[in-house]
């Protein structure tokens, strides 16, 4: 590509729609948020965060399916447990859940945005049982019980022998020692997170479609790439938190940078966003439909339908998609040169991989 205006010339690739590039999977997570937005409810929504301590990472450097499964799992019978008893709210629930597994410097850091709508629906299905106002579960509770679930689920497949250990973590297939490590665990709070947005149902899908179809960097924080190795902008919320410089940079050598990259790579087939409850898939369309009804409230303007209109529209011209304004002056980008995969381009361009 290169601009009618300017001597700005850069290369735009293919998709290659692999789950892990944040260009191809940029699309998919707008598309993800559009369609999230359609089935929003008229009433105050919640985020939640269920995070997982520090040692359960290790458990999970080679058990990857099974520790993020029971994350979903745990955290969900926790809340569907405490919203279905009559001294909280009394009623099933519905919530969307996304998994995020890195922290700022691409450490294994687990846990589970949730985004709820502040009640739930009758057992008969007749009525609306909304929350306090500004309250949603006690997170207490919450943690406490998604503590048990997490521990119980996570020692019985140890004890029957389904759980394998290699290299560096052989020692934890030992009974005494996973013991060892858990056993902290039992008597340290576990941090659940609930609080109603101040910027709204709409802020909070935005700021969980960040993570949807993104994994690990993005390269906006890439400062640079050289034989020093990778060096990219991150943030220290512990020196936030004393009130020291927060903002740092850090260098990684290209192996290390590697690995940690790789320790969010999702194991094959599995899902990162997972909807339960009255929000499940199967159902989700006619539950929404049904609580609008008892609310009296008027179906969204954009439909699916219209949207997976505007989105076919929208792709029905490829080459358009790709003229989008030159970085340099704003003018139009147009298509100088198509090459195959394994060659390079004949014209000499700075070549920069957006995956911002």
């Amino acid at each position: 590509m290169a601009c009618s205006e300017c001597d700005h010339e850069a290369i735009a690739y293919n998709s290659c729609r692999n789950r892990l590039c944040p260009r191809c999977q940029g699309a998919a997570a707008k598309d993800w948020l559009a369609d999230r937005q359609v089935d929003l409810l008229p009433v105050a929504y919640h985020h939640l965060v269920f995070t997982l301590p520090a040692p359960i990472a290790v458990i999970a450097h080679q058990n990857k399916a099974e520790v993020y499964g029971l994350l979903f799992r745990a955290a969900a019978a926790s809340l569907a447990t405490i919203a279905s008893d009559p001294r909280h709210l009394g009623a099933p629930i519905g919530f969307t859940s996304v998994l995020h597994t890195w922290g700022s410097a691409m450490t294994h850091h687990l846990r589970l945005h949730i985004m709820a709508p502040g009640g739930g629906l009758s057992t008969n299905g007749a009525r609306w049982i909304p929350c306090r106002p500004g309250f949603f579960l006690p997170v207490r509770v919450l943690s406490r019980l998604f503590r048990r679930l997490f521990l119980e689920g996570l020692a019985a497949p140890h004890a029957a022998g389904r759980r394998a250990f290699h290299g560096n973590l052989a020692a934890l297939a030992e009974t005494d020692t996973f013991a060892a490590l858990l056993a902290p665990l039992r008597r340290a709070d576990w941090v659940v997170y609930a609080k109603r947005p101040f910027g709204g149902p709409e802020a909070v899908l935005a700021y969980l479609a960040r993570y949807t179809h993104r994994v690990a960097i993005a390269n906006s924080r890439i400062i640079a790439m050289d034989r020093h190795g990778v060096t990219f902008r991150w943030k220290d919320y512990r020196a936030r938190s004393a009130g020291k410089a927060w903002r740092k940079t850090m260098t990684l050598t290209a192996p290390e940078s590697i690995r940690r990259f790789l320790l969010h790579v999702l194991p094959d087939g599995f899902d990162r966003i997972r909807h339960y409850g009255l929000r499940a898939s199967s159902r989700r369309a006619d539950t929404i439909a049904r609580i609008r009804q008892i609310m009296a409230a008027a179906m969204p303007a954009t439909t699916t339908a219209d949207r997976e209109a505007e989105i076919s529209e929208e792709q029905s011209d490829p080459v358009d998609e790709r003229r989008r304004p030159c970085p340099c002056c704003g003018g139009r980008m147009i298509l100088v040169e198509r090459f195959v995969p394994g060659t390079a381009p004949r014209t000499i361009v700075a070549v920069r991989i957006d995956t911002s």
